[in-house]
């Protein structure tokens, strides 16, 4: 089954989540956070992370990291290796502990996007119902970077705040530590006030089930990026959102350079005939190198129906002579 691709730059900030293999805790004891935390300042400290916000949660946890290099994947591989290991010595066990693959969410370090990712962490507990909602407070839960952004002297240094407190127009002294308390503690009580504590801010939609968390120039660039990252790769290893919109962009550069070739105008393509053999090469060229859908083809090159381009395509294929094998050597 084919998988997103992992989008790596300099400087690149995500959403990392991760659960437990059969949603099985990968957290059974407070030494098992506390051993978790040690390797992710290891993994920090090799690979130069920047972590902005953490919480772990039992079966699953969450990061926001920061990577100066592009360096996620290897990161993470030490990271939930070396923690796997030491849990399964731990408790006696062996195999698996993480479910999967652990998802990577890219998030816009512009505007509120950042500051957004912070608060869906720091929130987990209040929507877990972890701690009394009402007469408690975030500090309540231990295993979260929340408790340590109010007291600062507990601060790895692996764990930075200003980006976050940055966004929100505070700064990381008495007073802005204060604001931020204020505004979080005001978000547990909508959530403890509603219904549905998942849906307190429809944003945390995107995050849960989103590739990228930003504005339109930044998913833009990233498609661009994404784009290099499935060069000279097998397409069918991939799938997902994002590697739909890599195919289209692709389809529309084959498109582009196939009319050039023919010297057809695209204005055109809706004046030549549904079969034109023309049109029939671009759509061969554009289904043996994408994976576009048979719709999306037909709509583009005014083709009619979908269910007719398997026998355009077969046409081109068993071309051996006259214009439409001429038109397809020159496509080739």
């Amino acid at each position: 089954m084919g998988r997103c691709p992992r989008i790596e730059y300099e400087g690149a900030v995500y959403h990392v989540m991760s659960r437990g293999n059969r949603q099985e805790p990968v957290f059974r004891t407070d030494r098992d956070h506390e051993v978790f935390l040690d390797t992710l300042g290891e993994a920090c400290d090799r690979c130069g992370w920047r972590v902005h916000a953490f919480v772990l949660m039992g079966n699953h946890y969450h990061l926001l990291i920061e990577t100066p290099e592009a360096n996620l994947v290897d990161g993470m591989r030490r990271l939930q290796g070396t923690y796997t290991k030491r849990f399964n010595l731990r408790h006696q066990l062996w195999g698996h502990l993480f479910q999967g693959r652990y998802k990577a969410l890219v998030v816009d370090p512009a505007g509120d996007y950042f500051s957004t990712v912070a608060s869906y962490i720091h929130l987990n507990p209040a929507r877990a119902k972890c701690f009394d909602l009402e007469k408690g407070c975030l500090e309540d839960y231990a295993w979260s970077s929340y408790p340590l952004y109010m007291n600062p002297s507990r601060r790895p240094e692996w764990l930075r705040v200003e980006r976050t407190l940055g966004n929100l127009g505070l700064s990381d002294d008495r007073a802005g530590l204060k604001e931020y308390s204020r505004i979080m503690q005001k978000r547990v009580l909508e959530i403890a006030c509603s219904a549905n504590p998942g849906e307190v801010d429809e944003r945390w939609a995107l995050i849960r089930k989103g590739w990228a968390f930003g504005g339109d120039n930044f998913r833009s660039q990233l498609q661009e990026v994404l784009d290099g990252v499935m060069d000279g790769n097998r397409r069918e290893s991939y799938s997902g959102e994002p590697v739909k919109k890599h195919d289209e962009r692709e389809a529309e550069r084959l498109l582009a350079e196939g009319l050039r070739r023919l010297k057809v105008d695209d204005a055109d393509l809706a004046l030549l005939k549904k079969g034109d053999n023309r049109k029939k090469v671009v759509a061969w060229i554009i289904r043996k190198k994408t994976s576009v859908k048979n719709e999306w083809i037909v709509q583009r090159l005014h083709m009619g129906r979908a269910s007719n381009l398997s026998r355009y395509v077969k046409d081109v294929d068993e071309a051996k002579e006259g214009e439409l094998w001429e038109l397809n050597e020159m496509m080739k």
